[in-house]
């Protein structure tokens, strides 16, 4: 299901976009988004967006 709020790791990746382009940030945003998924994995915590921050 696609959501159409904001979060900080759009707003990071749109940033990083205009900055060093879209294939980069769709990279960044990607490793970003894998490393958290692994990190939830492995420790089985529960995703919480307030949390979700900082630079890659």
């Amino acid at each position: 299901m696609r959501t159409m709020a904001g979060s900080q790791i759009k707003s990071w990746g749109m940033r990083l976009m205009r900055t060093k382009g879209r294939r980069r940030a769709v990279v960044a945003v990607a490793r970003k988004l894998a490393v958290l998924l692994h990190r939830i994995w492995i420790d089985g915590s529960e995703f919480r967006q307030e949390q979700v921050g900082g630079t890659a």
